[in-house]
């Protein structure tokens, strides 16, 4: 489905009905990184809940404009999506990384309309990103499947940060969710464009107050990309929040450590309802 918002036809998909949760992918892939890891937790409750997975604009099905300056304009052009899909609604948000950040810009501009969050390795500090990077260490490193791979795929695979475990179980289903949006992006509209201004121009943490409502952050403990660190520092404006730290976990820690995602998220899912 498409919906315009403003001058962008926004690909999105909808999957049940229930209390909708939208979902928000990183920088780079599109919306089958949140419904790969997200619609198996699903399929293992009884609770109704209406999905939302959507591509953000240069990627995935949706193009880039260039009035998207930085985040600031992609965060307006989000909440416009959500009031375009779901008006007058309460709502749950999950983000990815990069989404991530614009769940927690959706929490500083309508904390009281969200009932509950969700931050799978988020970026925490865009400006210090570089700095708050975790070592990164490989434990599972399948030599004859990466020698199979070919360049470009095996070099979307194995890059410093993205995958600590590199076995064929984590390629299978990084080469189905994660890799085929990495692939169609439009790196030129995200570097040039989105890329001008990647911080918000407020303080996106600096909450008039904590935000009580049910959440959990995942982060993985060899990260290198966002790290951890500087999510800690954020945590007393959450005082409902879970923080789990999963070792052996780079940045896909929802395919490299998926039985512990799956739990932890169901248990959250359930705090919130």
């Amino acid at each position: 489905m498409e919906c315009r918002v403003r001058d962008v036809n926004i690909y999105y998909e909808v999957y049940g009905e229930g209390t909708p949760i939208v979902m928000i992918h990183g920088w780079g892939p599109d919306h089958r990184l949140m419904k790969g890891c997200m619609e198996p937790v699903f399929q293992t409750i009884n609770t109704p809940w209406k999905r939302i997975y959507f591509d953000l604009p240069g990627m995935g099905k949706t193009k880039g404009e260039q009035w998207i300056t930085g985040s600031d304009q992609m965060l307006d052009l989000v909440l416009d999506f959500i009031d375009a899909v779901i008006p007058n609604q309460n709502f749950v948000v999950a983000g990815e990384s990069y989404g991530g950040y614009l769940a927690r810009g959706i929490i500083n501009k309508r904390p009281s309309i969200v009932d509950g969050l969700l931050l799978i390795c988020p970026v925490a500090e865009q400006e210090t990103l570089k700095d708050n990077g975790a070592h990164f260490e490989v434990f599972d490193r399948d030599d004859i499947l990466l020698n199979s791979l070919t360049l470009e795929d095996r070099n979307f695979f194995v890059s410093e940060g993205i995958n600590a475990i590199q076995n064929k179980r984590v390629w299978e289903r990084f080469n189905e969710e994660i890799l085929p949006g990495l692939k169609i992006a439009d790196h030129s509209f995200l570097e040039n464009y989105l890329g001008q201004h990647v911080s918000f121009s407020f303080n996106v943490d600096a909450l008039e107050k904590p935000f009580m409502k049910p959440t959990l952050m995942l982060t993985g403990r060899q990260d290198s990309i966002v790290g951890y660190n500087a999510l800690w520092k954020i945590i007393e404006m959450y005082p409902r929040a879970s923080f789990v730290l999963f070792d052996r976990a780079g940045h896909n820690l929802q395919i490299e450590q998926d039985t512990l995602f799956t739990e932890t998220v169901k248990e959250w899912l359930y705090r919130v309802l």
